[in-house]
């Protein structure tokens, strides 16, 4: 019989490890069972994408602009020092969850977003739960955080904990430090993907709260099945200081993200650039038809004064010109000055362009449609894959915290049987990338490239590394690489780059037979 949480599940390998934890909840102690209750509660919910990165990096913009809304605050306030859960709900409403468990509901502010200041002792508060009925939320919960490199400490541990990078600080580091408590740690653990924002420099701790996103993984490192990174304010990147830009913004972002994605390798499957002003400018409502009339007036503008008023946001503002101040300074706020001339140019390629249009072309400029099309094929496409292995691994720390050998041997034998069957291979394919890509086992690189390759794409001709290739090439390709990594496994590995290869042996084998009978 379907259980109400095995209807909303990802897929079979969900179902596959939902059936684990309901078979095994009758034979193991009661703390275990309440732990596998936690786990097929995870299981049962949308997949979990938290929003990370440091202090002013744009973090809550970026989440309006996936979201469709302007809900999260932007300014520091109270509230951009809580982490903040936003997830599909039949009626708008917000509810402040206390460490003790009490809830309380807040009403909006009148411009729709949560308000900044919450009128409660924030140091009694664990999170924030948003529940909206913006449909992309009924398939991802996006989880905004605090940003890491605060001055204040107590926020810096909210998204430590939520990345799991609380476990890894040093015992003298205590001091001043802010563990949240097991309803806080509960509440907020249950990120099991992660969307990193970057901006121009990638910084040691970038990749330290990388290394440790442990919390809702279950000590399963972020790699590039679980997380990608977005280059933010790709608009301030000065292109003269990127070679090869031509003096093009966008050229050097793109380049300088290229450039970010090898630095955060393999941590990342990809870094791309995007606007997040623009974005949620543009996806939110924020873009209105008088801010397109005000650009049409800009468009107007002799080239020369404009392209002078451009050179800074000060003049721009207080140029003398017939759009008033308080409107430009508007404009300002709402797409930067790249938002601005970009939109100017549409409007003089196509003078009798609509505000609508001109909203969906600030939008293409900001780069948010290739952010989501990555989301869509790094974690939705995957989503199953992700929560089956995440919840495993919760499993698999649960049994090894039981005090029973027992009870440890019963559930490590359960995983076994259920990794054993051939629809779990994905499962085996996902574990051994993980190893690869965290240096657990060390592989040559161009080995190294290839697990990657294979275990990070949902596509086949990605994953063959053969992109639009006819299906006959592709299918000989898919048997030829099965045949080399047997081979591999069976002369010349080492005995854990032979697990690896027996798993990618067998992925590969599963690839043709999926190409043959398609």
């Amino acid at each position: 019989m379907t259980s109400p949480e095995q209807g909303r599940l990802a897929g079979p390998l969900s179902m596959s490890v939902a059936n684990l934890c309901h078979r095994l909840q009758p034979q193991v102690s009661a703390r275990t069972a309440a732990g596998f209750a936690e786990v097929l509660r995870r299981l049962g919910a949308p997949l979990q994408v938290a929003v990370a990165g440091r202090i002013k990096s744009g973090k809550s913009t970026l989440v309006n602009a996936l979201i469709g809304r302007r809900v999260a605050p932007t300014d520091i306030g109270e509230c951009t020092r809580l982490v903040t859960r936003f997830q599909y709900g039949t009626v708008d409403r917000v509810e402040i969850v206390f460490t003790d468990g009490r809830k309380q509901v807040l009403p909006f502010a009148s411009d729709g977003m949560i308000p900044a200041e919450l009128g409660v002792d924030i140091e009694q508060v664990s999170h924030i739960e948003a529940y909206l009925t913006n449909a992309v939320l009924q398939g991802m919960t996006v989880i905004d955080t605090p940003g890491l490199g605060s001055l204040d400490a107590a926020s810096v541990s909210r998204t430590e904990q939520l990345l799991g990078a609380a476990k890894h600080r040093k015992e003298d580091d205590e001091e001043g430090s802010d563990e949240l408590d097991d309803t806080s740690r509960n509440a907020v653990a249950g990120a099991e993907a992660v969307l990193y924002v970057v901006t121009q420099g990638v910084r040691a701790d970038d990749q330290q709260a990388l290394a440790a996103f442990t919390a809702a993984t279950a000590s399963r490192e972020a790699g590039p099945v679980n997380a990608i990174a977005v280059l933010n304010k790709a608009d301030t990147i000065a292109p003269e200081s990127v070679e090869g830009a031509g003096g093009d913004v966008w050229k050097a972002a793109t380049l300088l993200a290229e450039k970010q994605a090898s630095t955060l390798k393999p941590r990342v499957a990809d870094v791309l650039p995007v606007i997040g002003l623009i974005a949620e400018s543009a996806e939110s409502g924020g873009f209105t038809s008088a801010d397109a009339e005000a650009l049409r007036q800009l468009a107007d503008l002799d080239d020369d004064v404009l392209q002078t008023m451009l050179i800074s946001a000060d003049i721009f503002t207080s140029w003398e010109c017939d759009v008033p101040a308080g409107t430009r300074l508007r404009l300002l706020e709402k797409l930067d000055l790249f938002g601005i001339s970009h939109a100017v140019e549409a409007i003089r390629k196509e003078p009798e362009i609509t505000a609508g249009a001109l909203r969906r072309a600030l939008l293409d400029a900001s780069g948010l449609e290739a952010v989501r099309q990555r989301l869509a094929v790094v974690f939705a496409a995957r989503a199953d894959g992700i929560k089956a292995a995440a919840a495993l691994a919760s499993v698999t720390a649960l049994a090894h915290a039981s005090a029973d050998p027992a009870e440890r041997q019963r559930v490590h034998d359960a995983i076994e049987v259920l990794l054993a069957k051939p629809e779990a291979h994905q499962l085996r394919l996902l574990e051994a990338l993980t190893l690869v890509a965290s240096g657990a086992v060390d592989m040559p690189e161009d080995l190294s490239e290839e697990v990657l390759r294979v275990g990070s794409n949902a596509d086949v001709g990605a994953q063959l590394g053969k992109p639009g290739a006819p299906r006959p090439e592709l299918a000989a390709h898919a048997l030829e690489r099965a045949g080399w990594w047997r081979s591999f496994a069976s002369f010349g590995a080492t005995p854990a780059q032979s697990r690896v290869a027996h798993v990618v042996h067998r992925a590969y084998f599963l690839i043709w037979q999926q190409i043959r009978e398609a």
